[in-house]
């Protein structure tokens, strides 16, 4: 601690958990937003993680409202945001835009999408999985040509009802840190918009990662054509990222407000190793240099002609260090916004336990859930590229065709 602070400022009231929201939640828009670029942009380059990324951006959606249930005091009564809304209160409208993503967005996305497979996967079989599948075709087990055209369209709409939805589900979460007007590390119009495209860079990140681990695990090839396409994506994403936060941090030096000599006393301490080295230069630089010089952009291919297997690591050791910077990222914007004394002339500390609700272990337990349940889905509804031709191949009787060649 250091310089005057008020008596209540010694204990933060928004610790780690609140830290994992915004992070689980951005994961989920950003995932949900690629997946439409192949559904309703047709970006053929992506088509195979298409499904893939459904089933991520709902088993994270899944656990996403775990860190506000274990901050509450009353988990056990968070049912009444619902039983009796507050609708001035952009906090307890999340539990309605939460069920509107979950329930009308993805559920019946992924319902149209995989109805037709789920149908083929049951006919004729016995035991658990397959009685499981049964259940979910809801006895919709028509698979005529006029059905699964109107499957496709219907998933079609929802999709771009999606997209918004998505811009919804984590724009609000910087509405609520930026309307916050007597924070001045948070108060920003641009808080949701900077949210909103950091999101995309994680989603993005994650389903590179997914993709090369799952694509690698299952002893496929990887699809290079799909890793570059995303590697492309992940750079324009990430440059309108950097240069969101940059004009947020200009506007900030030039309207040169009261708090700026206590926020660059932040900057310069306590948030040296979480902001400046692992955001901007190992989050933000690093990734952006590596992307520009090897991801394919106006250009065929990159600035530098590296082999598929050398891009493929890039790629991935990129993707990781994204991640980290995104997690600063929400670390700097949730706990840096309560390192300083309401009088402006104080700094205090903030140090994460290991045990106990708020601690490492129950953070990292909520982190890793998402990743458990994707493994579940992904068993029960498998999104893989050959199992959707093995699919097609049972319906017109053709021998199936790999959707993914080796690059």
């Amino acid at each position: 601690m250091q310089g005057y602070i008020y008596p209540n400022e010694f204990e933060l009231q928004w610790s780690l958990l609140i830290v994992v929201y915004p992070y689980l939640t951005g994961l989920v828009a950003g995932a949900f937003i690629l997946a439409s670029l192949a559904r309703v942009f047709n970006v053929k380059e992506v088509q195979p993680t298409y499904r893939l990324s459904l089933l991520t951006a709902l088993a994270f959606l899944i656990a996403a409202p775990l860190p506000l249930l274990g901050h509450l005091g009353h988990p056990e009564r968070a049912y009444e945001i619902l039983m009796t809304p507050n609708t001035r209160s952009a906090m307890a409208m999340f539990g309605f835009v939460y069920l509107w993503y979950l329930m009308m967005v993805l559920l019946l996305e992924i319902w149209f999408d995989y109805r037709k497979d789920l149908v083929v996967w049951s006919r004729g079989k016995t035991g658990v999985l397959a009685s499981f599948r049964r259940l979910l075709t809801l006895g919709v087990t028509d698979l005529s040509e006029d059905a699964l055209r109107f499957d496709r369209r219907a998933g079609k709409l929802i999709t771009i009802i999606g997209i918004p939805s998505a811009f919804l589900l984590h724009g609000y979460v910087g509405f609520i840190f930026g309307s916050i007007k007597a924070n001045p590390w948070w108060s920003s119009v641009l808080m949701p918009v900077v949210f909103l495209f950091s999101a995309i860079v994680s989603g993005i990140a994650l389903m590179l990662v997914i993709y090369f681990f799952s694509t690698m695990l299952r002893s496929r090839p990887v699809d290079m054509a799909c890793m570059d396409k995303l590697g492309s994506f992940l750079l324009y994403a990430l440059i309108v990222d950097f240069s969101l936060e940059m004009l947020d941090f200009t506007q900030r030096l030039y309207e040169a407000e009261e708090s700026i000599s206590i926020l660059g006393q932040m900057l310069s301490s306590r948030l040296v190793l979480s902001l400046i080295i692992l955001q901007v230069l190992i989050g933000t630089i690093v990734p952006l240099v590596t992307l520009f010089l090897v991801a394919p952009t106006v250009r065929k291919r990159g600035f530098l002609k590296v082999p598929d297997e050398f891009r493929r690591l890039l790629y991935f050791v990129v993707a990781v260090f994204i991640q980290i910077g995104i997690f600063s990222t929400r670390w700097n914007v949730v706990i840096g916004g309560q390192l300083f004394s309401k009088s402006l002339r104080g700094l205090t500390t903030f140090k994460v336990g290991l045990l106990g609700i708020e601690g490492i272990l129950v953070a990292g337990a909520i982190m890793l859930l998402p990743l458990v349940i994707l493994y579940i889905l992904v068993k029960v509804v498998p999104p893989w590229p050959d199992a959707e031709a093995v699919v097609e191949s049972e319906l017109t009787g053709a021998d199936p065709v790999p959707a993914v060649q080796p690059s």
